[in-house]
């Protein structure tokens, strides 16, 4: 293994870890120079969260120039670079994508690809050499509070078609896709954030869905799959992440897959009754343990592990050499030049191809009578959202007390969801959904709009118009006033499912 030539078992180890980096704590000189103290012993790479895009980028480059091997940076940019760091561009959700795209427009697709080039083009310009995108599972769970609208659809093909175009630009640009969460959590009303979700399927229907995607996206030649913290009791009672049936015997062997496999973030709630994690993942045949709560005490506890026979040499070796073999293979040769305003419009474009009227008839638009705009969600959104240029004005629903004062008119109701990490629900409580229903009764016409998540609008079926946004932001509601106008049609197409 002429690979590991000079590194020493401390510094192997170092190399299989991915640690946290705080982009905006890098005014702090002491918090600069800890992860520089990581990097001097070997740490394989960092994980990205936040972050001022000058700035981030020189510590970036300050890092790689200090390492003896190259550092893998990943990060969650499912949304562009500008989800995590501050002056890149942001771009939709992947649900909000599939519903602008369709498989069968030539252009659609062009244009998408546009789009993953650029996000790509600012990755590499950044210093990320791998993007953990696309997620790839089935969202086929109206309830599910983490996966949601960050998947593509709950049709594996629509999933595996957009993945596989994702996986080919990151990979043809020379730096590392790493796609997620094998294998498939998309069916849980669980966030593995929070505790450990259970996928209650049989082996043929995660054959016939969730694993679609992820064998089209190694044929499609990704380099890292992420492994979710989920219980597959199909496959093995032990949590994927730690399984060695579903990691080495359907992923490594079944599914013929030589690139890195990854685990989901170790500081998530899902493993936390389980003693000896990162032993445990060696041993199912883990190459990367992401995101642990501290390096140093991960790698104590595998040299403990070495010690004891827990683990072995020779898992380390394997695992190490994989690294350094796909580190070696790295070559961001795609130096394009960023050219943010076609970032932008590329993001403007998508957005308003992705607005999708769920119920109703395009012709009415604009409306015609002059609507009064209830938010629910934040009071923050009625004092910042741009829907304020198009109506006069907002009042938050929660101050509708009580909603008798709304009858015999006509209102528009934006509701505003996201998807977040911790807190265990993706839509709407039941007092809400009571509060909306009851204005829909009493008023004379009545429009929902869904800034987040479209399942919430199987609660709303009575209004007269239901639209879907798939996200809040400030490009998602410029569209929907574009379309409310009648300045745009609506071209969008629902890409999962409603029922009550």
């Amino acid at each position: 293994m002429t690979e590991l030539k000079g590194l020493t078992l401390a510094e192997k180890l170092y190399q299989l870890i991915i640690g946290r980096l705080d982009g905006n704590m890098l005014d702090s000189a002491c918090y600069r120079a800890q992860v520089l103290g990581l990097v001097d012993k070997g740490i394989g790479g960092f994980i990205i969260f936040g972050g001022q895009r000058g700035q981030l980028k020189q510590f970036i480059a300050e890092c790689q120039g200090r390492c003896r091997r190259t550092l893998l940076f990943a990060s969650d940019v499912e949304r562009g670079v500008g989800q995590q760091i501050s002056g890149a561009t942001m771009f939709p959700c992947q649900m909000a994508v599939a519903a602008a795209v369709r498989m069968d427009v030539e252009d659609d697709a062009i244009l998408l690809r546009h789009g993953v080039d650029a996000i790509v083009a600012e990755c590499i310009d950044m210093g990320i050499n791998m993007p953990l995108i696309p997620v790839l599972d089935v969202n086929r769970n109206q309830f599910n509070p983490i996966i949601c609208t960050r998947a593509f659809s709950d049709n594996p093909h629509t999933v595996s078609w957009l993945g596989r175009l994702y996986v080919e630009a990151i990979e043809q640009a020379g730096i590392m896709c790493c796609v997620k969460h094998f294998p498939g959590h998309g069916d849980t009303a669980t966030d593995s954030h929070i505790a450990l979700p259970i996928i209650s399927k049989s082996c043929q229907e995660l054959y016939d869905v969730d694993l679609v995607p992820f064998s089209d996206a190694i044929s499609a030649g990704a380099r890292g799959i992420m492994v979710g913290h989920l219980s597959v009791p199909c496959f093995d009672e032990t949590p994927a992440t730690l399984s060695h049936r579903i990691v080495t015997g359907l992923l490594r062997k079944k599914y013929i897959f030589d690139g890195l496999i990854i685990t989901d973030a170790l500081n998530m709630d899902a493993l936390k009754q389980i003693d000896n994690v990162p032993a445990n993942c060696i041993n199912a045949g883990i190459d990367v343990l992401l995101h642990p709560l501290d390096v140093d005490d991960t790698v104590d506890e595998l040299t403990l592990a070495l010690k004891t026979g827990t683990i072995t040499q020779k898992q380390i070796d394997l695992a190490c050499k994989r690294i350094l073999s796909v580190k070696g293979r790295l070559n961001m040769r795609h130096r394009a030049i960023i050219n943010p305003r076609r970032h932008v419009r590329l993001s403007e474009q998508l957005t308003e191809m992705s607005i999708t009227l769920v119920k109703g008839k395009g012709e009415i638009f604009p409306l015609p009578w002059q609507p009064r705009l209830i938010i629910v969600g934040d009071d923050k959104s009625c004092e910042a959202s741009p829907l304020l240029t198009y109506f006069d004005k907002c009042t938050n629903i929660r101050e509708l007390l009580p909603p008798s004062d709304i009858s015999h008119t006509a209102v528009v109701i934006a509701v505003f969801t996201s998807v977040k990490a911790w807190r265990g629900n993706s839509g709407l409580i039941q007092s809400d959904i009571d509060l909306i229903n009851g204005i829909i009764r009493g008023c004379r016409h009545c429009v929902v709009i869904s800034f987040g998540s479209p399942y919430v609008l199987r609660h709303f079926d009575t209004a007269d118009i239901l639209i879907a946004a798939y996200e809040e932001s400030v490009y998602a509601q410029l569209s929907v006033i574009k379309a409310l106008r009648g300045e745009m049609a609506f071209s969008g197409h629902l890409p999962v499912t409603i029922t009550r």
